[in-house]
């Protein structure tokens, strides 16, 4: 038997990918983080599967569902939210199985910072404005960051950054990032990416901890901070210049 590690994407069903969808519809177990991952992809599980919410579960109960299952010789799949290897905490239960020496493997699906650029109708990475995007959080009740890794270190850059999990520590995130990006840099703030209920406010870094406030919004939500936000005047990719040059596309 196998652990398959599927990211079930951002949340809209139809985002999970192809060989996560087929993994989940032939597996006759299934473990999901149900706090984040929409039924809807579960219900694709084979009839009469074992099909658990993991969202109540700590890390040795879940562990022990794989080792039952990897007992009767049953391939699970075990479904978390965007893809797996942005702050999935598979880390930790891969070193468990490793130790019980149960096989797994893992399916990627799309990311919430994806999703979120995608519903802004924007691309994170603009000519002469920021070529850079860094994937981070801050820390509440979560593990500490490492040092080095604080938003005033990474945001000395300049680059885009998708915070992710810190829609509750909205005040250090403009405290930190106002002297650095300035107070009118373009923030947006997108709630439940891909739901039916997404949400999208925007505004800089002077006024969204107010819009945030207003909106009540207080969980699972993506920030994202950087002119590239608000910039329409960026210049042309060189990628389709009538100049450029390359093997698929030769010089006259």
């Amino acid at each position: 038997m196998t652990v398959h590690f599927i990211g079930a994407g951002p949340g809209a069903p139809d985002l999970i990918t192809v060989r996560g969808l087929d993994l989940i519809r032939r597996c006759p177990v299934v473990l999901y983080a149900g706090s984040l991952v929409p039924e809807e992809v579960v219900a694709e599980a084979p009839a009469g599967a074992r099909v658990v919410d993991t969202a109540p579960l700590d890390l040795d109960r879940i562990i022990a569902e794989m080792e039952a299952a990897h007992g009767r010789g049953q391939d699970v799949a075990r479904v978390h939210s965007g893809d797996p290897s942005l702050y999935g905490a598979i880390a930790e239960q891969m070193r468990r199985l490793d130790a019980l020496g149960i096989p797994y493997d893992v399916t990627p699906g799309v990311p919430a910072f994806a999703a979120a650029a995608a519903a802004l109708g924007m691309e994170l990475t603009l000519p002469d404005v920021a070529q850079t995007v860094i994937l981070t959080r801050t820390s509440v009740r979560s593990s500490a960051m490492p040092a080095g890794e604080d938003l005033k270190t990474l945001g000395a850059s300049g680059a885009t950054l998708a915070i992710h999990l810190s829609v509750n520590n909205l005040a250090v995130v403009v405290r930190d990032l106002t002297p650095l990006y300035g107070a009118d840099c373009p923030v947006a703030v997108v709630y439940r990416a891909s739901w039916p209920d997404q949400r999208i406010l925007r505004g800089t870094l002077g006024d969204i901890q107010a819009k945030v406030k207003e909106a009540g919004l207080s969980r699972t939500a993506l920030v994202l901070v950087g002119r590239v936000l608000g910039e329409a005047g960026f210049s042309d990719s060189r990628l389709y210049a009538p100049d450029h040059t390359h093997v698929l596309r030769p010089g006259v």
